[in-house]
């Protein structure tokens, strides 16, 4: 993705003063409830955390200082699974259906082999979210497994998530 609208996008690391722009975005996909298991209640200070403090890199997506996207990386697991690393994606409303997912889920795994990662893993992508399993598969993603009504969705009662995978080492 080279450009957004008439202007050019950029995907930067986060700081913590972009936290601003990242709240109003993280706030409207956690209160639906719909597609994260996270406290839909969470407090701005609880989100701070969980999406600037305590992933090994965030990262956002820019056009003229408005933040448009943003995802984290993390380890997914400790020890001998440390190789292994997850992120979460985040694209506000006006910028959907651009391709902007598409090109954070492809940068993210740059950066995870660059922080000396090998894998990545989606612990919990909801069946429902027929728009992040199908890109997740375009962009090489395998499902390896299938969690039988793990999520309670607001909407839709309990259903299934997914987990994917994707060997990133070549």
């Amino acid at each position: 993705m080279n450009g957004y609208g008439n202007g050019n996008i950029t995907l930067r690391l986060a700081r913590d003063e972009n936290f601003e722009g990242i709240w109003p975005i993280l706030r409207s996909v956690i209160r639906a409830g719909e597609t994260y298991a996270i406290d839909p209640q969470i407090s701005r200070d609880g989100a701070f955390d969980l999406w600037m403090q305590s992933p090994r890199a965030t990262y956002v997506a820019e056009v003229g200082g408005e933040i448009l996207g943003t995802y984290y990386i993390k380890t997914n697991h400790a020890g001998g699974g440390a190789h292994v690393c997850t992120c979460d994606y985040l694209v506000a409303e006006a910028a959907r259906g651009q391709g902007l997912a598409a090109w954070m889920c492809e940068h993210s795994q740059a950066e995870a082999l660059k922080l000396g990662y090998r894998a990545m893993q989606y612990n919990l992508v909801l069946s429902t979210n027929t728009h992040a399993v199908h890109l997740s598969h375009k962009l090489g993603f395998d499902t390896v497994g299938r969690l039988p009504t793990a999520f309670d969705h607001p909407k839709m009662g309990l259903i299934d998530a997914l987990v994917m995978y994707k060997w990133l080492e070549f």
